[in-house]
């Protein structure tokens, strides 16, 4: 398996067990693991019963955990972006612009640039200090929109650029009598602020689109739903070269069934399994069973322990 690794799936499916269990895994397999939760759920902290927050935190042996503030990253964010702002342009208009960083801030999208810049900060600071880095991520429709920033950003900032690059060189056409100073351009302060916002932009689509390094999982139940949901998630990552790497499908009920009721779910389960099998015949299949129990700090190991075949 990668370095670096998403799992991913529709709302209630088991994100959080199978991420966390994986984890807990990797971890007792003797690599250095982080698990980072982007759901605004933050179910992590119940499953091992430990406070973590948004600072790394030890959880047991090689296994460290973090859980990203989607609210309090975009507030840094947008603070980082007046404070940009405040040295470049005039105090005249220092004002109306902060009336716009506001009304940006509750824009759709916002929450989610912040979370991606702090997803790569992770992944670029903590690339060389773990072994392994697990990522789970909220329901199915936030995650794609998540990953696919990249590609959108990256052509908007490079409009952005040449906007600015033309504005300043008729700027400085004006300023010597019809002549551009090329090296206007290089020295304004707007343009080096998209440029290195375009660099780490460019550096998460380098990882994105690594299948050495990065690789995605889907988490799924034998269910009609969450198999159309992951077939069109699929679809739509691979469209940005996004790979997907492996289904799990979790919550298989056991075979020694006696209730009539239950042995009605095991044959529609049956059924949606060979639907699995044909619809992602070309990623790896990976199946997890029922629990007895909800997964607590106490049991975790009884799945982790089913990943060696994984």
């Amino acid at each position: 398996m990668n370095k670096i690794i998403f799992f991913g799936g529709k709302g209630g499916v088991g994100k959080t067990t199978c991420s966390a269990s994986y984890a807990v895994y990797s971890a007792q397999a003797g690599l250095k693991t982080l698990l980072v939760s982007t759901d605004p759920a933050h179910s992590t902290s119940d499953i091992f019963e430990k406070n973590i927050g948004d600072t790394i935190t030890n959880i047991m042996p090689n296994l460290d955990a973090i859980e990203i503030n989607g609210e309090k990253e975009s507030k840094l964010y947008m603070d980082s972006v007046r404070k940009s702002l405040k040295n470049i342009v005039s105090t005249v208009i220092v004002k109306e612009i902060n009336k716009q960083i506001d009304a940006a801030a509750v824009s759709p999208g916002t929450e989610e640039a912040a979370l991606f810049d702090k997803m790569i900060d992770i992944i670029t600071e903590q690339v060389r200090e773990y072994d392994r880095i697990i990522f789970d991520t909220a329901p199915t429709g936030h995650t794609v929109r998540l990953l696919t920033l990249p590609e959108l950003l990256g052509a908007w900032l490079e409009t952005l650029i040449s906007k600015r690059q033309k504005s300043v060189s008729l700027m400085s056409m004006a300023n010597h009598n019809g002549y551009a100073d090329k090296s206007e351009a290089e020295k304004d302060e707007v343009i080096k602020i998209l440029k290195r916002r375009l660099d780490k932009i460019n550096l998460a689509k380098k990882i994105m689109m690594d299948e050495k390094l990065l690789s995605f999982i889907f988490v799924i139940n034998a269910e009609k739903l969450p198999i159309d949901e992951t077939v069109k998630a699929i679809n739509i990552l691979e469209k940005y070269n996004i790979s997907v790497d492996g289904i799990i499908v979790n919550k298989i009920l056991p075979d020694s069934i006696q209730d009539n009721f239950w042995k009605s779910k095991k044959e529609q389960e049956l059924k949606y399994l060979e639907i699995i099998t044909e619809k992602f015949k070309d990623k790896k299949i990976f199946k997890l069973p029922m629990l007895v129990e909800d997964m607590k700090s106490d049991n975790i190991r009884e799945i982790a322990a089913k990943f060696k075949d994984f």
